[in-house]
C-alpha cells in the first residue's frame, strides 16, 4: 500500500489500514523503543502506545515529513517521556559490536574485558545530553543519514552534524581516562 493510501486510511479510521501500518512499522518501532529503554517488555508496551498515538493523531498529520519520519518522531518522544518518568538510566541495548576485536571472545578473560569496556562506554553515553544521545544513536547504531536524522529530530542538518560532533568529543573526553591511564 502506498504511503498516501496509508495516511488517508488512517485519517478515515480504517482499521484494516491501521493493521497494515502496524505490520509494516512494528519491528522498527519496537527496536527503537528497545534501544532507548533497554527492556524488551517496556519496548513492546511503548510500541503499543506509539501506535495508539499514531491512530489517535493521524488526522493531525500534515505531511511535512514522510510517514516513517513522523512515526520515528512519535516513537522517540514516547520513549523519552517514558524514560523521564521512570528515571531509567539505560539508553542502549548493547554496544558489544563496537568492541569486537580480532582476538577471540571465547576466552573468559577477553569476554570480561569486553563487557567492562561496554559498561564504561554505555555509562559515558548515558551522561551525554539528550539530543546528543539521540543523534548519535540514529547515526551510529541505526545508520541514518544526516538528512534523515534532521527530519526525525526536526532540526537542521548542520545542527545534527554539530550534535554528533559534540557527542563524539564528549565521549572521547569521558573515556580517555579509562582507556589511556598508565
Amino acid at each position: 500500500m502506498l504511503e498516501k493510501q496509508l495516511i488517508d486510511g488512517l485519517k478515515h479510521k480504517d482499521f484494516k489500514v491501521f493493521e497494515e501500518l502496524v505490520n509494516t512499522y512494528q519491528s522498527m518501532v519496537v527496536n527503537l523503543c528497545y534501544n532507548m529503554t533497554g527492556s524488551q517488555e517496556d519496548a513492546e508496551d511503548l510500541a503499543q502506545e506509539v501506535f495508539i498515538k499514531v491512530w489517535e493523531k493521524a488526522s493531525k498529520f500534515r505531511g511535512d515529513s514522510s510517514l516513517q519520519t513522523w512515526i520515528y518522531r512519535v516513537t522517540i518522544n514516547t520513549s523519552l517521556n517514558f524514560t523521564r518518568k521512570r528515571k531509567f538510566n539505560t539508553f542502549f541495548e548493547s554496544i558489544e559490536s563496537v568492541f569486537e576485536s580480532t582476538g577471540s571472545l571465547d576466552n573468559p578473560q577477553k569476554r570480561l574485558e569486553s563487557k567492562e569496556q561496554e559498561n564504561q562506554v554505555q555509562s559515558a553515553i548515558q551522561t551525554l545530553p539528550e539530543n546528543q544521545r539521540i543523534a548519535l544513536t540514529l547515526k551510529t547504531f541505526k545508520d541514518h543519514s544526516y538528512a534523515e536524522i534532521s527530519e526525525i529530530m526536526d532540526i537542521s542538518i548542520s545542527s545534527v552534524e554539530s550534535l554528533i560532533f559534540r557527542a563524539k568529543k564528549n565521549l572521547k573526553k569521558k573515556l580517555a581516562k579509562y582507556y589511556f591511564t598508565g
